[in-house]
């Protein structure tokens, strides 16, 4: 069948092959007098399927100069594309959008007109930056709409991962209880509890720290939180002066990196009934359980960041397979003027 390239369409005139198309492919927007109106990348891929024969003024193009006819017109094109056929030839019907996502993805073996997307789609370059920012909003849309987001990532050879995006809400069984008058004592920048009643109900208590013999070892947030929420006190070994929770935070952030940063996700995340260690040989921030870390493997693998902080996705690649392999969920925390949870997951559509 033949189209007219006008602008940024493709416009079908012959009422028959117009029909035949939309209806049994799913393809374009049924116009007034039977035409139908194709985007550029349903155009491109029928074009490729040689199923098209598009011209402009009377004289044929062919497919290499519709792609760059296309990719001068419309922003990332052949990332978009890549996408677009990818997913076509999967067997979806994919609907091209305009605003905020690229497309939108219907269940196979439906049509446009029985059902509705499951997928708003954004198609973006590995080279792309990740703003978490930005990807909170766009779940936010298409969950409010009923449907998930789905990221499909090209990388430089052409081949496309995908990821669906969406919010969590990480609820766990072990709520911190009161913890009553209990030294620590400050060393390097860990904190040690030396008695050992007194180590075990800490332990005990909400899953503090790590028994080393019969001494309890916290980490400084964990001696933070604890300072900040009970009767807890820390001290220094040589003199025994108090340290107030002032001192030790400033002492924090002189010490280590994103310590006021991971130390808002580590108290939501304890709020929520959550047990948290430290997620270091996962390359992550935090580990965390929803129930007794004795009795269960850690369920979610959290990583905090701030609201405007940006990455690439390579990192998210390497984080999101890493969890996959060891049965976690990858969860970014979402640090701002409140705590957002969001679960990157590798999907093969």
């Amino acid at each position: 069948m033949s189209g007219e390239l006008v602008k940024d369409s493709v416009y079908i005139r012959n009422q028959k092959e117009s029909s035949q198309l939309y209806n049994k492919g799913n393809y374009g927007y049924p116009m007034k007098g039977g035409a139908l109106e194709l985007d550029l990348a349903e155009a491109v891929y029928l074009c490729e399927c040689q199923r098209l024969t598009v011209t402009h003024m009377g004289e044929e193009i062919s497919f290499e100069n519709l792609f760059n006819y296309s990719a001068s017109t419309i922003d990332d094109f052949d990332v978009k594309y890549m996408v677009y056929r990818d997913i076509r030839s999967r067997g979806f019907i994919v609907r091209i959008e305009s605003g905020t996502f690229d497309m939108s993805v219907f269940p196979r073996g439906m049509t446009r007109s029985n059902s509705r997307p499951i997928y708003m789609v954004r198609a973006v370059s590995e080279r792309m930056a990740f703003n978490i920012s930005i990807y909170t909003e766009e779940i936010s849309e298409t969950e409010n709409k009923g449907k998930e987001l789905l990221y499909g990532v090209v990388d430089e050879e052409g081949d496309i991962t995908y990821y669906v995006m969406s919010s969590i809400n990480p609820i766990g069984s072990i709520l911190p209880g009161k913890i009553p008058k209990v030294t620590g004592y400050l060393i390097k920048d860990r904190v040690f509890i030396f008695d050992l009643p007194s180590s075990e109900f800490v332990r005990n208590n909400g899953f503090y720290g790590k028994m080393i013999g019969s001494v309890l070892q916290l980490s400084l947030i964990e001696a933070c939180y604890l300072l900040e929420k009970g009767e807890f006190m820390v001290r220094y070994p040589a003199s025994n002066e108090e340290i107030k929770l002032d001192k030790l935070l400033a002492f924090g952030r002189h010490t280590q990196d994103e310590f006021d940063l991971r130390m808002k996700a580590y108290s939501d995340a304890k709020e929520r009934g959550l047990v948290i260690k430290t997620g270091f040989k996962y390359g992550t921030h935090f580990r965390a359980y929803d129930e007794s870390p004795d009795n269960c493997h850690a369920k979610y693998l959290i990583h905090a960041v701030n609201a405007s902080s940006k990455t690439m996705w390579p990192e998210i690649s390497r984080a999101v397979r890493l969890s996959g392999g060891v049965k976690k969920k990858f969860l970014f925390c979402e640090v701002g003027s409140t705590v957002k949870y969001v679960e990157f997951k590798w999907i093969k559509p």
